[in-house]
């Protein structure tokens, strides 16, 4: 009988596991990554401008405008619509994962941007 109701001891010298499986499907330096360069990118022309002789009220006027719609509007409205689709389809998209694809698409709108007007 008291085999039955021995425990075994490699079972108690491991603590439980019960966190949850990573889900997100970009690793965090590359959202980091693709954050700052959309910061770096939507600053970049500002400091041009101020050395050709652009008024610093104008460039912080366009600046003001421009550099929260590309960093935080593209990402947010892209984060938005994960909630969204969550919600009415019952997926299950992670915040990362929505961000990333926000700061990416960001990114390559203002280098398609900046290609166009060079």
């Amino acid at each position: 009988m008291d085999a039955n109701k021995t425990i075994n001891a490699s079972v108690l010298s491991e603590p439980a596991r019960h966190t949850k499986p990573r889900r997100s499907l970009v690793p965090k330096g590359i959202t980091i990554g693709l954050a700052v360069f959309s910061l770096v990118l939507s600053l970049a022309g500002y400091g041009f401008r101020l050395m050709i002789g652009d008024e610093v009220e104008t460039v912080l006027r366009h600046a003001a405008v421009i550099v929260p719609a590309f960093v935080i509007g593209i990402p947010l409205f892209f984060w938005v619509g994960s909630r969204v689709v969550n919600k009415v389809k019952g997926l299950h998209i992670e915040t990362r994962n929505a961000l990333t694809l926000g700061w990416l698409t960001a990114c390559v709108a203002m280098l398609w941007l900046m290609g166009s007007y060079s």
